[in-house]
C-alpha cells in the first residue's frame, strides 16, 4: 500500500510536470510545448524577468536557458488536486562568470486546463552569485538535490 505522499506524487498533474521538466532538461522545446496549453503563462519573481507567454515561446525560452547555463531541474516534492499542483524543485546550473556549479531551490504553483499546464508561478531567490535555498534547511539529509 502506498503512502498518502506517494499517492500524491502519482497524480496525473505531477506526471505532466515531470515530463515538462524532462523536456526542459533535454532542451526539447517541442516537448515543453506539448505539456502546456498554447496560451500558457509562466510568471517569475526576479525583477526584470518578464512573464513568458505561449507554449512554443516557453519551450524556446528553456532551450536557451539550458544552453546558457547547463540547467538541470528536478522535482523534489509535489502535491496536486483538482486543477492545481505545487512542487518544490531544484535547479543545478553552471555560472557563466566563474564556471562553478551552483544550485537554486524554489517552489512553483501550477494551474491545469484539460490536463495541460496553463499557468506556472515560480517562487525562488535567484541570486546569480550564489546557491540559494532555505537557511539551515537540511536539504541533503532529506534527500533533496545538492551541489556535488
Amino acid at each position: 500500500m502506498s503512502t498518502a505522499a506517494e499517492q500524491l506524487e502519482q497524480h496525473p498533474h505531477i506526471d505532466t510536470i515531470r515530463r515538462y521538466y524532462d523536456a526542459c532538461n533535454a532542451a526539447d522545446a517541442d516537448g515543453v510545448a506539448a505539456c502546456c496549453t498554447p496560451d500558457v503563462m509562466h510568471y517569475f519573481l526576479r525583477p526584470g524577468t518578464q512573464p513568458v507567454r505561449g507554449s512554443e515561446h516557453l519551450g524556446r525560452y528553456w532551450r536557451k536557458v539550458v544552453g546558457l547555463i547547463s540547467a538541470e531541474w528536478r522535482v523534489e516534492h509535489a502535491v496536486a488536486c483538482d486543477d492545481e499542483a505545487v512542487i518544490e524543485w531544484s535547479i543545478r546550473w553552471t555560472s557563466p562568470d566563474d564556471g562553478k556549479r551552483r544550485i537554486w531551490h524554489g517552489a512553483e504553483w501550477y494551474a491545469f486546463r484539460d490536463g495541460l499546464i496553463s499557468e506556472i508561478r515560480a517562487y525562488y531567490d535567484a541570486d546569480p552569485a550564489r546557491s540559494t535555498g532555505l537557511i539551515e534547511f537540511p536539504y541533503a539529509d532529506r534527500g533533496y538535490t545538492v551541489v556535488d
